[in-house]
């Protein structure tokens, strides 16, 4: 990552933090874009349970769809040790394409 991108980051997590604290609408946000639901949070699963809840699913697929950029994910950490999360909607999703 380079030394720019690293910069409008934290640009970006400070006018984040900044909204929060002032009770504002975020710069460069729509309301629209950003919504949080009672209704329909965000589950991520780990690998394992991704195959738990798609039957027949390895941890070996699950991997290569992340690396394909098949379903949505974020990896927590660094390294060998950082978890994979996936979006448990996106990855139902796909199968049921």
């Amino acid at each position: 990552m380079t030394s720019a991108r690293k910069e409008e980051l934290l640009n970006q997590i400070l006018d984040l933090m900044t909204a929060v604290a002032y009770d504002r609408e975020p710069d460069g946000f729509k309301t629209n874009t950003i919504t949080k639901s009672a209704d329909n949070p965000v589950e991520m699963l780990t690998v394992k349970e991704c195959t738990e809840v798609i039957q027949g699913l390895s941890e070996h697929t699950v991997r290569q769809l992340v690396a394909q950029g098949k379903v949505k994910s974020v990896r927590t950490g660094e390294g060998k040790r950082g978890k994979i999360l996936v979006n448990k909607a996106d990855l139902i999703s796909y199968f049921q394409k």
